[in-house]
């Protein structure tokens, strides 16, 4: 079966074309600055790489640019648009509604444009993604798989705050958790890989990249997720605050006279890494530089991620009366191995030690803890892509089955 998977921003559009009897990655890429300049990048399995200038006004014509290049003889990897079985769409909020995947219907995207004001800028544009494929795949099957669908196994006591319940119960104000579809991929594949299966292991996956949460997966099932009922509670990111005390912020803006848009702009977009660094990077890469350099504030930016990573690390072992596998993944997990290290020299106390050699090894799936170590301590590239793909697959064989 192959499938064409979407992950559809504001104004970029990423893909990647899966034959899921192989698992193997036919072509991807990414359409980048839709609306203004256009840029298309794409290549394939077999060596051919494109990256150029292209205008594209719009989602509809960055979609049409991808299906010309898969099928065009020279460039493409399919003969037809007929070849793709299925396009699935990366969702990001479903709030209550939505457990696992779903064929994507008119009644689907009403529930989702139900969750804008969860999501304001991931919704709408995974909408516009799906409009587009439908447009120009009027007889494809879409199906959407869901950022929050994993974490929906949380019970109350982990997802509701301390709020009046009235609140949860007119507005639906709780803790949902994101980055389901990575937490999903790489809790299996840790279980894979160590010979486990996963309805017996406990694993913390450590999804750290510029947005950043950890998940508690016991046997299987999410108990508990340190984002919230947005992308912005939960860890020192790096542009997002992650936790803070709401006394902070009413006294912040009297103090600055600041409006509450203009306080979530500074939660969102000035704090984390990049804020505590006094604007120096939100990226890991040049704040290590930095830090090798002897700046401070990147130095103490580092600390500070590290420690609350190590901190969350602690709580979910004890909400899950301990743990087997401990996971880093994304951009800063898999790539940053000092950060590993300083997070690890925290957790002795449940018998983890990291073998320094391992560590600083590169691979799709890495055991960096040594021998002694009572915890497993891995580093596993996600795939969420995959995961879309996988997931979509198995929908359809399902459908399939019931006809």
């Amino acid at each position: 079966m192959k499938i064409l998977v979407i992950n559809s921003g504001s104004s970029s559009l990423k893909f990647q074309v899966i034959d899921t009897d192989t698992e193997e990655v036919l072509a991807k890429g990414q359409c980048e600055r839709i609306g203004i300049d256009g840029v298309f990048n794409y290549q394939t399995g077999g060596g051919i790489k494109i990256k150029e200038t292209c205008p594209m006004k719009d989602h509809k014509e960055a979609v049409d640019r991808i299906l010309r290049t898969l099928v065009d003889k020279e460039q493409g990897v399919i003969g037809d648009y007929a070849e793709i079985d299925v396009v699935g769409h990366r969702l990001v909020h479903g709030g209550e509604k939505f457990t696992g995947s779903v064929v994507i219907t008119d009644e689907v995207l009403d529930v989702m444009r139900q969750c804008n004001d969860l999501a304001p800028l991931h919704n709408p544009a995974n909408i516009i993604g799906v409009k587009a494929c439908q447009e120009l795949m009027p007889d494809t099957l879409m199906v959407g798989v869901f950022d929050t669908a994993f974490n929906q196994t949380m019970e109350p006591k982990a997802f509701l705050y301390g709020l009046p319940y009235r609140f949860y119960e007119k507005h639906k104000i709780r803790r949902y958790g994101f980055h389901g579809i990575s937490h999903k991929y790489v809790s299996r594949r840790a279980a894979e890989f160590m010979g486990q299966r996963p309805d017996r292991v406990k694993t913390i996956v450590c999804h750290l990249g510029n947005g950043a949460s950890i998940c508690a997966v016991k046997y299987g099932r999410v108990i508990d997720n340190s984002m919230g009922f947005t992308p912005l509670e939960g860890l020192v990111m790096g542009t997002r605050c992650g936790d803070v005390d709401a006394g902070a912020l009413e006294y912040l803006s009297k103090k600055e006279n600041l409006d509450f848009p203009q306080i979530m702009n500074i939660l969102n977009q000035e704090s984390g890494v990049l804020g505590i660094s006094k604007n120096l990077s939100s990226d890991f890469r040049e704040l290590k530089d930095a830090e090798i350099k002897y700046n401070d504030t990147a130095a103490l930016a580092r600390e500070i991620f590290a420690y609350r990573v190590a901190k969350y690390i602690g709580s979910y072992a004890a909400a899950m009366n301990g743990v087997d596998n401990i996971v880093f993944t994304a951009g800063v997990g898999e790539n940053d191995s000092d950060i590993r290290e300083e997070i690890c020299s925290y957790l002795e106390f449940l018998g983890i030690t990291i073998d320094e050699v391992k560590n600083r090894e590169q691979g799709e799936a890495v055991r960096i803890s040594d021998g002694t170590s009572r915890v497993n301590v891995l580093v596993i590239k996600t795939n969420e892509e995959l995961e879309i793909a996988r997931e979509a697959a198995e929908l359809v064989r399902g459908l399939k089955k019931e006809e």
